[in-house]
């Protein structure tokens, strides 16, 4: 089944690193997965997020505030 990964920000460094570690694990990984990028707040606030850059796997809202590591992306999208 494809996960659905949105990626929260309004495009600061912080959101287009979490972007690229993201986009890199999928594309090493073989992982079925569609990446959107959400950079309107509207929609961001819809999250209840206030930090971002902020990471959401199929609805859950996994990391928020900070650039994860490749490994810790790879453990939440198995």
């Amino acid at each position: 089944m494809t996960k659905v990964i949105k990626i929260l920000g309004t495009g600061c460094p912080k959101c287009q690193t979490m972007t690229g570690v993201v986009k890199d694990v999928v594309s090493e990984n073989n992982i079925d997965a569609t990446i959107e990028k959400v950079e309107d707040i509207m929609e961001i606030m819809k999250f209840n997020v206030m930090t971002t850059p902020a990471l959401v796997i199929d609805d859950v809202i996994t990391i928020k505030g900070r650039v994860p590591s490749k490994d810790e992306v790879l453990a939440l999208l198995n």
